[in-house]
């Protein structure tokens, strides 16, 4: 099949390239290699999951949330507004395709998408002027290679596999990752009267979600040191000194370290308040396992009935993407730094690589989409 734009992926970068190439007018196939659109959100994301940051941060492009939205959206509403979104723009991802390689054919100009249909067994062919990757950044869920681990007795898991700490009543839990994920996962264990840790190796900014909020609304007006500082006094008023629970802050702030790394503050939802009270214990980094002991950094021993990591997720375009230099790295994501991350070589885009949450998608699909127009245009 020939088109004018292949999109790889139908989470919400997908969906929002759709919806820009639309208003446009430009042809375009999406492929996807689950049953459904957004599979993240919808089968591998805990029940409590929700959105961190305030709904004027969270829209995609051409349809923000109504007003009567709640400022921060649960995993249903969100869901919902998908849900909406696919609806408006009449998006029809061709699904259970799991693209196996995209190359960049130099004698016709034009990209060569391979892509098995599991439903029928065969391999489709594509045809495209432009590719856009859009399968993400959390498209393979990363378990670090720890001495042991695979002697471990217990259950071990990576978090897109976690849904709720109801099954791990009474049990002795080890949460992996202080990240958002890692700190949400151990309360939402502690309420479910689990006893939880959660490994921390390196300083993190926690801030309420309202701080947040405010901090990128005042980013629009004033300088971003200044804005870590405003944030960081209200932090301390409402934590006080998290050293002494095993928590440290960074040298630089928490938007400065977003700008710069691309890591974001933990938002807290209630985890702190657990760790200040002692039903969640902060413990140093991993050692080693033996069976169903976890050996830590500082010499103690502990057992744990489970152990569930919530330690990120990998790009997995570099796996497919045979040609992948014309715009990724190495490690699959942008070897182009923001804001020209978006934009390859060779009519290669990605969607949603920026570390920026919905609204780098947003950006990253109305950029991709603007320029397939510029040089159509130009074509003509």
């Amino acid at each position: 099949m020939e088109t004018t734009v292949v999109i790889v992926g139908a989470g919400p970068s997908g969906l929002a390239t759709s919806a820009c190439l639309s208003r446009h007018s430009i042809p375009y196939v999406v492929l996807e290699r689950e049953d459904c659109y957004a599979s993240l959100w919808k089968k591998r994301t805990y029940d409590r999951c929700g959105l961190h940051l305030a709904k004027e941060f969270c829209s995609l492009p051409f349809m923000p949330h109504p007003p009567e939205t709640s400022t921060f959206l649960s995993k249903d509403d969100f869901l919902q507004y998908i849900d909406n979104y696919v609806s408006r723009f009449d998006i029809n991802p061709r699904y259970f395709r799991s693209v196996r390689s995209a190359f960049y054919d130099k004698d016709e100009k034009k990209w060569r998408v391979e892509a098995k249909n599991s439903i029928e067994g065969k391999v489709e062919v594509y045809v495209a002027d432009f590719l856009v990757v859009a399968s993400g950044e959390n498209s393979e869920g990363y378990i670090p290679d720890l001495p042991g681990l695979d002697s471990f007795g217990g259950k071990s898991l990576h978090s897109n596999h976690y849904r709720s700490g109801l099954k791990y009543q009474n049990k002795d839990v080890l949460v992996v990752g202080c990240g958002n994920s890692g700190m949400e996962i151990a309360y939402d264990l502690s309420i479910f009267y689990a006893k939880p840790c959660i490994v921390v190796r390196n300083p993190f900014h926690v801030l309420t979600k309202e701080s947040v909020a405010r901090g990128m609304y005042l980013l629009k007006y004033l300088p971003v040191h200044l804005v870590d500082a405003l944030v960081l006094m209200h932090a301390k008023f409402i934590y006080g000194d998290l050293s002494k629970y095993g928590i440290h802050r960074p040298k630089i702030g928490p938007f400065t370290q977003k700008a710069l790394t691309g890591r974001s503050p933990v938002i807290d939802v209630g985890t702190v308040k657990k760790i200040q009270e002692g039903e969640i214990k902060v413990v140093p980094e991993i050692s080693s396992i033996k069976k169903d002991k976890v050996v830590f950094k500082d010499g103690t021993e502990r057992k744990f009935d489970a152990i569930v990591f919530a330690t990120g997720y990998r790009s997995s375009a570099n796996h497919w993407l045979k040609d992948y230099v014309y715009a990724l790295n190495d490690e699959g994501m942008p070897k182009n730094n923001f804001p020209a991350h978006w934009k390859g070589e060779n009519g290669l885009y990605c969607a949603g690589l920026s570390r920026r949450g919905l609204f780098g998608i947003a950006m990253d699909a109305q950029a991709i989409a603007n320029d397939v127009q510029k040089v159509l245009s130009g074509r003509n």
